[in-house]
């Protein structure tokens, strides 16, 4: 079983690698706006069905809306073959992901995060799964595949190189029912924070890119959705991870009092996470605060996931702490 886990690791990591490839090719040959552009007139369609009992508005929007699909000839033929191709080779990447991280449980007999490898598997997933909800509620965003992929790759190749620890029985230390509710929520809440962040740093490409900014990365916001799409997007992606994050903050200190005597000592890891949830807070304060601009709200949200990868990386592999075993072993 951990054979067969090692090697749908590098399975799931080509799948979403070749799914970057094709989303890379929907993005370059791709008409701009194009996808939103669809979304946009199916809604259209859908008014003028139930308010109007006019043919020739119809007739009009139907042709518009068969050429914005098309995105403007073969390129956008192309484009839009790629896109679909994006998402199956997600998907299938998604599902060896899963059976990666389920067959690694049944080797280790034990639920699969009970190390920093195991753990940045299981948040990449939860990543890849929020994203394909998302995917699914809101097509225009498909663009943001592309990065999304990107950082899924980075991470488990990283993971599979970098952090890798063979498959055993857990240490006494991590020997405990809060390992399910603590580590579970915690990897729950940076798995969708990896999808906001990719949100937050597209936002501010696009800003950038609409105010008249061309150098490099604001020239990449030429083919991403509206800003005000991906910044609510951004928004209630940290809504939803905040609270689970608090819950697992608050979980870790319990379970600090049960192991160690004392709900909090500020040991690297704890402080780290509660820079995180600082910031995270500061990044929603700042978003509900009409006085303060939505570029600065989120750039909190960017350093919110930088604290974050201090948290993961940072921590375990060169800060020593009561949490080192968290680290490769």
């Amino acid at each position: 079983m951990a054979a067969l886990s090692d090697h749908l690791l590098v399975v799931a990591i080509l799948g979403y690698a070749l799914a970057m490839l094709a989303y890379a090719a929907e993005y370059a040959f791709g008409n701009r706006g194009a996808v939103a552009r669809v979304a946009v007139r199916q809604r259209e369609l859908v008014a003028v069905g139930a308010g109007s009992a006019a043919p020739p508005a119809e007739g009009r929007a139907l042709p518009r809306a068969g050429a914005d699909a098309a995105a403007g000839g073969r390129d956008g033929q192309v484009a839009l073959w790629a896109g679909w191709a994006g998402v199956g080779l997600n998907l299938a990447g998604w599902l060896a992901h899963v059976s990666c991280l389920v067959t690694r449980g049944f080797a280790a007999h034990r639920v699969p995060w009970g190390n920093m490898y195991e753990f940045v598997l299981a948040a990449t997933l939860v990543g890849a799964t929020a994203w394909l909800v998302v995917l699914v509620r809101r097509p225009s965003v498909r663009p943001l595949g592309l990065f999304v992929t990107l950082a899924l790759v980075i991470l488990l190749g990283v993971d599979g190189m970098r952090l890798y620890t063979n498959a055993g029985p857990l240490m006494p230390a991590l020997n405990s029912y809060w390992l399910k509710i603590h580590v579970t929520a915690a990897i729950t809440a940076s798995g969708i924070l990896l999808v906001g962040f990719v949100a937050a740093a597209l936002t501010l490409v696009r800003t950038g890119y609409d105010a008249g900014k061309t150098r490099f990365p604001y020239s990449l916001g030429d083919r991403l959705p509206a800003t005000d799409g991906l910044e609510r997007l951004t928004f209630r992606l940290h809504a939803f991870a905040f609270p689970i994050w608090t819950f697992a903050i608050i979980c870790g200190a319990i379970w600090a009092e049960a192991a160690w005597g004392r709900y909090w000592g500020w040991d690297p890891k704890e402080t780290w996470a509660f820079i995180a949830w600082v910031i995270y807070a500061g990044y929603l304060h700042a978003r509900a605060t009409p006085s303060v601009k939505r570029t600065i709200a989120t750039w909190i949200a960017v350093l919110g996931w930088a604290a974050m990868m201090v948290n993961l990386f940072g921590v375990n592999l060169v800060i020593s702490g009561l949490h080192s075993y968290a680290g490769v072993k």
